[in-house]
């Protein structure tokens, strides 16, 4: 990538914020009178007088609505809520009517309880000091793109934000970004929780987030991870052979008796609560692994599922019945695949 800097490139980069709704050429800081008004009295015009923007509550809210062609590059973005649930992001694409991108604010970016901090650093998503979210994920469009951000809370509150883009030239075979949220708690005795199915068309994989409650001791991540790839049906074509191996890591994530937190380029566990705690129910578990240098392509359909596993007494597995939610991220030919429908406010709380 370094050496890619070292050429001419036919590209236009402009950025969205509160700063500049429109993105347009030159027009960044204009406003005269804004969500910081207060604070910039004194100074006027061009002093950050619009940094933000207010979410009230019930309502959605268009945070960038941008015609042409070319791609989203990064996305920073910070706000104030209390439970980061309660703010749902959607985007969407050339103008179709259903979101490519569905998920709450916190989950798409890799830190569901983000009451807690936990610093994230990987080659896609970063979480920052103190809650600096950051999408580095190339989202390109042939016709523009709207981002909304809908807030299911009670109470009003402020959204700081900057999207980073570039008007270019696109090859005709590129594909578009999804990301997809579910949850399910609990997951009913022995079957597998689906991160992603009905899926079609033709693309790849190239990411998984999972925010993971254990509500049993003893360990839990025994269970497999399993893509079933353009019309496997009983059985898969990749089969893991592990939760904490999926995840890049090893032996339950135990070194010296305690769960030991890593977050690295492409994978990643961090963990909510004490890390003392090894094998007691009622832990969370944050965990990514991004598929960049080994996507996981189709060309027809696609189904993820992962099992939660554990051990019983006498050496014996036991199916969990875990609170299990996650973001799948991936690249397709298409637009129309139709996602579930989205959890209300009580279903997404984490308690």
């Amino acid at each position: 990538m370094l050496s890619d800097l070292t050429t001419k490139k036919n590209i236009t980069t402009f950025s969205v914020s509160p700063e500049n709704l429109t993105g347009e050429k030159g027009k960044g800081g204009m406003a005269k009178e804004g969500s910081a008004s207060l604070a910039s009295r004194e100074l006027g015009q061009g002093w950050k007088v619009n940094p933000f923007l207010m979410l009230q509550p019930g309502t959605r809210t268009v945070l960038a609505d941008i015609k042409g062609r070319g791609a989203i590059k990064h996305i920073w973005l910070t706000d104030s809520a209390k439970a980061g649930r309660l703010l749902i992001l959607r985007i969407y694409f050339d103008g179709h009517e259903n979101p490519a991108v569905e998920a709450p604010i916190s989950d798409f970016f890799a830190n569901a309880d983000y009451m807690e901090y936990r610093q994230l650093s990987s080659i896609a998503m970063c979480a920052n000091p103190r809650k600096g979210l950051n999408c580095y994920f190339e989202m390109p469009y042939f016709e523009g793109f709207k981002i909304e951000v809908e807030n299911i809370g009670p109470d009003e509150c402020q959204i700081y934000y900057q999207i980073d883009c570039e008007e270019k030239v696109l090859d005709p075979e590129t594909l578009y970004f999804h990301a997809q949220f579910r949850r399910v708690n609990p997951l009913p005795y022995k079957e597998p929780y689906v991160i992603l199915d009905n899926i079609k068309g033709n693309g790849h994989y190239v990411g998984t987030y999972m925010h993971w409650g254990v509500k049993s001791n003893r360990w839990w991540g025994e269970g497999e991870i399993k893509f079933y790839i353009d019309g496997d049906r009983e059985f898969p074509t990749v089969c893991g052979t592990g939760t904490e191996d999926y995840f890049c890591g090893a032996y339950n994530f135990d070194v010296n008796g305690e769960y030991v937190e890593y977050t690295t380029p492409y994978a990643g566990m961090y963990k909510v609560g004490s890390t003392d705690r090894l094998y007691r129910s009622q832990l969370y578990f944050d965990m990514y692994r991004w598929h960049i240098t080994d996507p996981i392509y189709f060309k027809e359909d696609l189904k993820v599922t992962i099992q939660a596993l554990g051990w019983r007494s006498e050496k014996r597995y036991m199916p969990l019945q875990d609170d299990i939610s996650s973001v799948a991220y991936w690249y397709s030919d298409t637009l129309d695949d139709v996602y579930p429908n989205f959890p209300g406010k009580d279903e997404l709380e984490i308690i």
